[in-house]
């Protein structure tokens, strides 16, 4: 490929000379694979190779999602709380189409997104434990529809933070792990 996105193809046909017109354009990012030998798995995203479906979250106060992957298709949705949690179930170039805990979504820009975990608690005044043991003590509440960061779960519970306080949930009450999640 020539410098300039111009390409030249000859043909096997002495006389004959294909225009750069008529051949077919490919991005530098399109030729670009995590997966050189064309296999890929379906569990996994072609272009970073990271587990498909995976939680991220919304890295500034704003995200646009797209109906498709660039910025010439238009705005179906809008995500407007920094740090919500969001789950990647497609990528395309630099574009990875994300939904949020009701399904709603689209194709999001790479560059809004992050790789810090939260969490959107599902049960109203939910109880924040001091340990993962349902008699535990409580050291805070949270209202339903709050954004905690996540850090470790085990199978039942995970522990989280907000608003300066962490403690233990049980996994059922929030949105933003999977259910045979574990995380140290």
């Amino acid at each position: 490929m020539l410098m300039g996105g111009a390409a030249l193809a000859q043909s096997t046909d002495p006389g004959e000379n294909l225009d750069a017109k008529e051949l077919p354009s490919v991005s530098a990012d399109a030729e670009i694979s995590r997966n050189p030998d064309g296999e890929t798995d379906p569990g996994r995203g072609p272009v970073t190779n990271l587990p498909l479906p995976r939680y991220v979250s919304l890295k500034g106060s704003e995200g646009n999602a797209r109906r498709g992957p660039s910025l010439s298709h238009r705005i179906d949705w809008v995500f407007r709380h920094a740090g919500m949690p969001l789950r990647v179930v497609a990528e395309f170039g630099h574009w990875r189409r994300v939904e949020d805990q009701d399904g709603a979504g689209g194709w999001v820009h790479y560059s809004l997104l992050s790789g810090v975990r939260t969490a959107i608690v599902r049960k109203d005044m939910l109880e924040l434990l001091a340990k993962p043991d349902e008699h535990s003590n409580v050291v805070a509440r949270a209202e339903a529809g709050a954004i905690v960061r996540l850090h470790e779960c085990n199978m039942d519970w995970c522990r989280v933070s907000g608003g300066g306080e962490k403690g233990w949930v049980p996994k059922s009450t929030i949105w933003g792990v999977d259910r045979d999640e574990i995380r140290e």
